[in-house]
């Protein structure tokens, strides 16, 4: 998948759990863990801007493009 999510790296770098973010943001567990693990197919801009509020950061600090073509070209 070309869009990866850095949510664990954003984490660490706040010294934040999961569980603390899933509680200060009102999402789940179990969504927030297929963000985190990057199976999600969609994320609600509502959910992007509560994130990016409790992690202080922006949108761009939590999912990078990675193309495809330039990982198979360099591989």
């Amino acid at each position: 998948m070309p869009i990866r999510v850095t949510l664990d790296r954003m984490l660490l770098d706040r010294r934040m759990s999961l569980t603390e973010l899933c509680d200060r943001v009102g999402i789940t567990m179990a969504n927030l863990s297929i963000l985190k693990t990057g199976k999600a197919k969609a994320v609600r801009f509502s959910t992007l801007e509560a994130l990016c509020r409790e992690l202080d950061c922006q949108p761009a600090d939590l999912l990078v493009f990675e193309d495809e073509e330039e990982e198979a070209d360099s591989a």
